[in-house]
């Protein structure tokens, strides 16, 4: 993150999704009682609910959201109002169809689902301004309201646009980054295949060709415009609720999803940020019970990623149930034990405020297989159980609340990496198994990470924080980038690198010069040659310290070009055998490893031990793979969180005396964990 949060909850609290519009009145009472009882004291309402406020264009009518809203505060229940412009109206989309968004081939999505809408149609904004400014006018002032949410996950089913008035807008934000036709030219290299543009007249969004696909260097400044107009559209909303909301109060949005540089939309229109987290994505019905991809622990990645975003952050929807829709087959309920263990999981990676998605599952509609706490029986259940149980929980270590993630290292992210590997297949394939690796080696060996954004406003010092980082496969290189990397290796750092550092420019092209690029001044190393290892052949390994491992999908043959660099791994296998695998150079007080291949659990496991953080909580805790160690920290605090995935008996070691935050008991020894257990420990 690059700015301080403007907001934090100070406890651990629970709230919940609901939908007023959806039941009769005589229930809402009711359903706040029995939130109470169980421990939800805040709920998130109206963010789908356009017509209940402005029925017809210009109608605008106030009554309902009125009276939920006193039924609230009567109950002493909080709300988080929502914008509504994730659904258009009908009105609005029949009269004004250039708000609607468009198929690459120019076909709009008309009414009937959501998110139809574009970011710049200008009707769509003013429309848009005028319902936040009537809402936000009107309702701010009231007791009930704590908070604002903007739209509903932004980018969520379609984050592409191919309306014209995308086209218009993409032709704007091209003019004031190239001034000129002819340095648009330059940067998406447009000689080639004669695509070459005479006036910004002829640029449209990315459209239908012979391969389905256009211009790389297109389609990377494409995405980069996306994230522009979502952030201007959350930004057109943010600016208008900080006119009438009230002090203290916050506004946030719900995530998070592709093409979209979170760090600027938190920084630019938010207070706090929240995410949306279902971790039975994992156990879909097409895919296996158990899985070497950790299933449901994969999900600590995307929080982690949230994390990079807003370090003291909120779930805006917690699965509370099975996933799906009528279209589509989604995941089974939660197993008993499981809803726990996934608020537990969002807690421990930095969530204060734990909302669950939804308080009673929807009898119509498209969501109607979406299950949330409570049935469509009303009835109370094993699940609403549960959530009395996590509330406990949350009592027991709400002074946890605000505590920091502590990490071993850092992996390295930047956004023209990660779009970069949308539309680069090489790249996609080498980046992807390698950041999934790196996590999942974090996991099971016990070395927790952070995701590190390296953004405009990033400082050294904030890399300074971290002994060892990864930056697997920097293949966009920025000189602004390399001379940070630099500073943090001057001043004592450990910089790991992989294969195809340096192939690229900004505009997504491939540079004239050998890898590493830049980086070569300090890595003093240098490509001579590399390849894909094709699947039908062995895995190339590396004999490094008197052991073999694997060097992944891509190799880089390295050679050392400067008189200080080392080599300290060599190729065993291959045409290459014998060839450089890896390199290590001291610059200043620090180092920087050159790794030609693409990263492993396995060979990253050599990586920790090289670097002295592997397990670094072993002495104080011994646990095996099935469980996750995430440690907050707060003052003299520090707090263990260990979360049990698996659905047997786990057997952890504690080496020293702690106390254990549910029984405020002392606890040593031999632990046995049940299925789905988890357990939060202060030392």
């Amino acid at each position: 993150m690059s700015k301080e949060q403007r907001f934090k909850w100070d406890e651990i609290q629970l709230g919940v999704c609901y939908y007023p519009e959806h039941w009769d009145e005589k229930l809402w009472g009711d359903d706040l009682r029995r939130m109470k009882e169980n421990g939800i004291f805040t709920v998130r309402i109206a963010e789908f609910a356009w017509s209940k406020i402005e029925p017809r264009e210009g109608e605008f009518t106030y009554d309902f959201f009125d009276a939920f809203l006193d039924t609230a505060k009567k109950h002493n229940i909080k709300v988080i109002f929502g914008t509504p412009t994730a659904t258009p109206p009908a009105w609005l989309t029949n009269k004004y169809p250039d708000v609607l968004n468009c198929t690459i081939e120019g076909i709009p999505f008309y009414h009937g689902m959501r998110r139809h809408y574009n970011y710049n149609s200008k009707n769509y904004r003013d429309f848009s301004a005028r319902i936040v400014e009537k809402i936000a006018k009107h309702y701010s002032g009231h007791p009930a309201i704590i908070g604002w949410q903007i739209d509903n996950e932004l980018n969520c089913e379609v984050n592409v646009f191919y309306s014209e008035s995308d086209t218009k807008a993409f032709r704007e934000f091209l003019k004031g980054k190239y001034q000129t036709i002819k340095r648009l030219n330059e940067a998406w290299g447009t000689v080639f295949w004669n695509q070459t543009y005479q006036d910004f007249s002829e640029v449209y969004v990315p459209r239908n060709t012979i391969q389905k696909r256009t211009n790389p260097h297109q389609e990377l400044d494409y995405i980069r415009f996306v994230s522009e107009s979502a952030i201007n559209f959350c930004k057109l909303q943010s600016d208008i609720i900080n006119k009438y909301k009230k002090p203290g109060d916050f506004i946030t949005t719900n995530g998070m999803f592709g093409h979209l540089d979170n760090h600027r939309l938190m920084d630019e229109t938010l207070d706090v940020y929240t995410y949306d987290s279902y971790p039975n994505f994992a156990f879909g019905m097409d895919k296996p019970r158990e899985s070497a991809d950790l299933n449901d622990r994969m999900c600590s990645r995307s929080l982690s990623e949230v994390r990079s975003v807003c370090p003291h952050f909120g779930i805006m929807e917690q699965q509370s149930g099975a996933n799906g829709w009528n279209t589509w087959i989604g995941s089974p309920a939660p197993k008993p034990g499981q809803m726990m263990l996934w608020a537990m999981q969002s807690i421990a990676h930095g969530a204060d405020y734990i909302s669950f998605f939804r308080w009673r599952t929807a009898t119509m509609g498209t969501e109607i297989y979406w299950h949330g706490i409570l049935d469509y029986d009303n009835n109370d259940n094993r699940k609403l159980a549960e959530v009395s149980r996590i509330w406990e929980r949350t009592k027991a270590i709400s002074e946890a609340a605000g505590a920091s993630v502590a990490s071993a290292f850092g992996m390295i992210k930047e956004y023209d990496n990660c779009w970069d590997g949308e539309l680069d297949e090489w790249h996609k394939r080498i980046q992807g198994g390698s950041e999934s690796e790196i996590f999942i080696a974090s996991q099971l060996n016990h070395t927790p990470m952070d995701l590190v954004y390296i953004l405009k406003e990033t400082d050294v010092s904030q890399l300074n924080q971290y002994s060892v980082l990864f930056y697997p496969h920097p293949i966009i290189q920025k000189e602004s980038t390399v001379a940070l990397l630099t500073k943090y290796v001057a001043n004592g750092g450990t910089l790991i690198i992989g294969c195809r550092a340096g192939q690229k420019d900004d505009t997504g092209k491939c540079q004239m010069t050998a890898m590493p690029g830049k980086l070569s001044e300090i890595t003093g190393s240098v490509v001579k040659e590399y390849t894909f290892v094709h699947p039908d052949e062995p895995a190339v390994m590396m004999e490094c310290a008197g052991q073999e491992v694997e060097t992944g999908c891509f190799n880089d043959i390295l050679a050392a070009a400067a008189p200080g660099a080392k080599v300290l791994a060599k190729y065993s296998g291959n045409y290459y055998k014998g060839a450089p695998a890896l390199i290590e150079t001291t610059y200043g007080k620090g180092k920087i490893l050159h790794f030609g291949g693409t990263f492993t659990r396995n060979n990253m496991k050599m990586f920790f031990e090289f670097t002295d953080i592997l397990s670094p909580y072993q002495d104080i805790i011994q646990m095996p793979e099935e469980c996750e160690l995430v440690v907050r920290v707060k003052g003299q605090n520090t707090y263990l969180f260990i979360l049990n995935y698996v659905n047997w008996e786990a057997e952890m070691v504690l080496m020293k005396e702690m106390i254990d935050m549910d029984t405020e008991k002392p606890a040593r020894g031999r632990i046995l964990l049940q299925p789905y257990e988890t357990k939060v420990y202060k030392i």
